[in-house]
């Protein structure tokens, strides 16, 4: 009789995320996969009559049926250009290549996938960490002159940090015709002075309608509104031409920043984890075990109201479970101490505000 496989323990989870946040390359061992990057030799795709060959770094045809059936697998959208793909079936990265737009798109590994979505929880600390190193660089960024690369892609993470706004998916736009902030288009941006609304659909066909008072962001957005084309979010490179940007742009910023494997999903997270904080503030003490799961649902809807998603959509993906164990223990109140006397923002804009502190702490505690 085989042995059934039980779920990985906690202490396992925390050594994975241990792993993750500080090493990728022994992240991927843990995972039985092997890290790999474009810069390696690969596979290459070739346009052949109506279909595509492959073939690998000597430039000898791959016939292999397994690595064939591998790379079928990937389901790699035909128009993608310069496509490279991974030799090793346990590679955590499998493929790359860039889209119509000129963005560089990747696939991952399944394994890899699932490990960053078993620690996504448990990587709030660390990513709250490097928030002040992102802030300061993005505000550097937002400082140059033009609309270079840089500058766009500090522009796209500070309004995920101030709208929570989805990065946005080449791919969702084209089969669902849904948008995020990389993809989304001139006609979805209103501005009225330093006012800034943005009308769209988003995932799952869920209208949003968010808006920002920022004059400096308002000035910014204007400005890539009247670059030609359709797209809202591209900039001038050194030869004056105008490119667009993809999620995997944002996302190797955010990694060249950090250093580490964070990506656009992560400010969601954390902004869905420091709602709930506020919507318990809010909800206030319970007084029976019915009246504390009525509020805890409450939280949920909270969030998701502010995120554009649903409860269980918010519970599995963007409320850490530790803010509402606090709750439920009713040790989340030590955490609120100060936070009514508190100032909204620090003098220095990169720092953790007081509330992002609190929470840090509450998230470091065992509860």
């Amino acid at each position: 009789m085989s042995a059934v496989a039980l779920p990985p323990s906690k202490a396992t989870r925390r050594r994975r995320t241990r792993l993750w946040s500080k090493d990728p390359k022994r992240s991927a061992k843990v995972a039985g996969l092997v890290y790999t990057t474009d810069d390696q030799p690969g596979i290459h795709r070739l346009r052949h009559n109506k279909s595509f060959r492959y073939v690998d770094a000597d430039k000898k045809p791959i016939r292999d049926l397994d690595t064939l059936r591998r790379i079928r697998s990937l389901v790699i959208p035909p128009a993608w250009e310069k496509v490279w793909i991974s030799p090793l079936s346990n590679g955590h990265l499998q493929a790359t290549g860039f889209d119509t737009k000129g963005r560089k798109q990747y696939r991952y590994h399944p394994d890899w996938n699932a490990i960053r979505n078993e620690t996504k929880f448990y990587r709030l600390v660390e990513f709250a960490e490097v928030l002040p190193k992102i802030r300061e660089q993005v505000e550097k960024d937002l400082r140059r002159p033009g609309l270079p690369y840089e500058k766009v892609l500090a522009l796209i993470v500070r309004l995920m940090e101030k709208t929570s706004i989805r990065v946005g998916n080449e791919e969702y736009k084209k089969q669902n015709g849904s948008y995020g902030l990389t993809t989304m288009q001139d006609e979805h941006a209103d501005i009225e002075g330093s006012k800034v609304t943005f009308r769209f659909k988003g995932k799952k066909g869920v209208f949003h309608e968010i808006s920002l008072k920022d004059k400096r962001l308002a000035k910014l957005i204007q400005r890539c509104k009247d670059v030609p084309g359709e797209e809202l979010f591209q900039y001038v490179d050194n030869e004056g031409n105008h490119r667009s940007v993809g999620s995997g742009d944002v996302n190797t910023y955010l990694r060249e920043i950090t250093g580490e494997e964070f990506t656009a999903k992560d400010f969601r997270t954390w902004r869905g984890t420091l709602g709930a904080f506020e919507a318990f503030q809010s909800l206030g003490l319970f007084d029976t075990p019915t009246a504390c799961k009525r509020n805890i649902n409450r939280c949920y809807d909270l969030v998701a109201e502010a995120l554009g998603n649903t409860r269980a959509v918010s519970k599995k993906y963007y409320v850490h479970p530790k803010v509402i164990t606090a709750y439920e223990s009713e040790k989340l109140w030590g955490y609120c101490e100060g936070l009514d006397t508190a100032p909204s923002e620090t003098a220095d804009s990169s720092a953790l505000s007081p509330l992002e502190v609190k929470v840090k702490q509450l998230l470091e505690a065992t509860v």
